[in-house]
Parts: structure tokens; sequence; C-alpha cells
């Protein structure tokens, strides 16, 4: 993880201030606000310093600015190599694009995989992935979720399967297709690729 300085976008988004660009309800934004406490969380209990805890939290907050966006205006905003993605991905990609060389790369390569996951991911694009999964919010099982959360920090790459095999699960479960970022994630996790 980097230990530049945070960005005036970092700063600002870790404080909650949202690029002007963004397009979030107030729904959305509570999500967001609950991704970013447990990215924070996750990132003090990591040990890091109050750059990174910042920019941890950040990412938290950012990872859904153009959630609320209408996917045909997302369109423009993503590389041609990622307009083949399902529509309620593209605001990962569209986020990251906005993002690009207004905050630190991990932050942009976090907030671009965070709905497919990708076997790439890096300790911080990991942990978003499982903050927007698991945050409080979200889930109905909160003693199952509550457990998990609990150990993200403990022990990251056996948490990752479980949601990752969740997700697939429910994918397998609804007959919906499974992406080739979230199989390949799955398979490196299986092949001992763990934070």
């Amino acid at each position: 993880m980097t230990a530049g300085a945070l960005t005036p976008v970092e700063a600002d988004a870790a404080r909650g201030i949202l690029p002007d660009w963004a397009v979030a309800t107030p729904a959305r934004r509570a999500h967001m606000s609950r991704v970013a406490a447990l990215m924070e969380s996750w990132a003090r209990e990591r040990g890091l310093s109050e750059t990174e805890i910042a920019r941890w939290t950040a990412t938290g907050w950012l990872h859904d600015a153009l959630r609320d966006a209408p996917p045909a205006e997302l369109i423009p905003l993503v590389a041609e190599s990622e307009r083949d993605l399902p529509l309620e991905a593209l605001h990962g990609p569209a986020a990251a694009g906005q993002l690009e060389g207004q905050v630190d790369p991990a932050v942009v390569s976090a907030i671009r995989h965070h709905t497919l996951g990708h076997p790439e991911l890096d300790p911080l694009g990991r942990a978003l992935y499982l903050a927007d999964y698991l945050e409080p919010g979200r889930r109905s099982g909160a003693e199952e979720w509550a457990e998990l959360r609990d150990r993200v920090v403990s022990d990251p790459g056996a948490v990752m399967i479980e949601v990752v095999s969740s997700r697939i699960s429910h994918l397998l479960d609804a007959r919906l297709p499974i992406h080739d970022h979230t199989i390949r994630l799955w398979t490196s996790l299986l092949s001992g690729n763990r934070p």
C-alpha cells in the first residue's frame, strides 16, 4: 500500500464529501457511510497509518459514487474493454475512470473491481469487496454476517472464500451468469492467492 499523502479528493471523501459528479440517493449514501465505517475500523485493526486509514475510509465513501446514475449515462465513462460488463456493474469502472489521477491508483483499482471482484485485488480492494457485501445494513443474517465482519482482519482469506462462495451460489440459484472476473477471483482464492 502506498504511503503518499492524501489527495484532496481522498481527504474530502474520508469526511463523507463526495465529488460534484457523484449520483447517490440518501439511501445509497447511508450504505456508503456504513461501508466507509467498516473500512475505517478494519484499517485501524490492521494498524495502518492515519493516512491509510483515511484512504480506506475514502474508498468506502467513493465506491458507489455513480451507483444511482442511469446505466446509459455510464457507458461513455467506461473504457471500451469494460463495456461488456453487466449494466449493474458499470458504476465501479465509471467512478474509477472519473477518479483516475485524482486518487491513489489502489483506490481506483478497488473501486473498479468492487462489484465483480478480480484475481489481482490487493488488500484494499479485497476489503472493499468484503465491506460492500458485509455491511450491517445490507444483510438479514445478522449473526452470521457479524461473525464474518469480525474475522476479516484476523482471517481475510477464509472470509473472502466464504463471501465469494456465497455470491457465486446466489448467482447459480438465480440462474444468472457468473462473470469471468469472479470466476478468476474464485480460482485464485482456491489456489492459495490470499491476502
